[in-house]
């Protein structure tokens, strides 16, 4: 068996990126897997937290305040991104859990919460067994040179164009 560990993203506009992921975390949960799960720009009253909390081998946090692009950012925002990068390299480095998940992360480098550089030393520290997951909009080539999978999720038919509101259990 292959016991090196490999980095995928999951990019692009359409939705099914923090879905993809999770249904990664269930799969390795289920295989004996020690799992962090990190997430930027959103608020842990997320349903997917509640449900992860019932599995003792995944450890989910998440980093700052769900927010929208455009909003203005607050010196509070980029000190618990920055903190949540830190905590994602720890994770990631110490060779503790199989699977790593940086949910959101590309969105967080979008908006200048930590510098590509920064967001490239998560890969630099990553355990050589340690699976990483990295999702969100805005994938930079920096990270698309490094990863083994990159899988692009694309719009073509979205609800919400017609006004339908994020929904508990399925969006939120």
């Amino acid at each position: 068996m292959d016991s090196r560990g490999y980095v995928h993203v999951y990019t692009g506009n359409g939705k099914g990126k923090t879905t993809a992921a999770l249904g990664l975390v269930l799969r390795a949960s289920g295989a004996g897997f020690s799992v962090y799960v990190g997430q930027f720009l959103k608020r842990a009253e997320y349903s997917e937290h509640a449900a992860l909390a019932l599995l003792p081998a995944v450890k989910i946090e998440a980093y700052g305040a769900q927010r929208r692009i455009g909003a203005p950012i607050s010196e509070e925002d980029i000190r618990q991104a920055r903190l949540g990068l830190e905590k994602l390299k720890e994770a990631a480095s110490s060779g503790k859990y199989g699977l790593v998940v940086a949910d959101e992360f590309l969105v967080a480098v979008r908006l200048e919460l930590f510098s590509e550089e920064d967001a490239l030393s998560l890969l630099d520290v990553r355990h050589p067994s340690t699976e990483l997951v990295i999702t969100g909009r805005y994938v930079f080539p920096g990270i698309l040179e490094r990863a083994d999978l990159v899988t692009e999720m694309k719009e073509i038919r979205h609800y919400f164009s017609q006004g339908v509101p994020a929904r508990k259990g399925i969006e939120k």
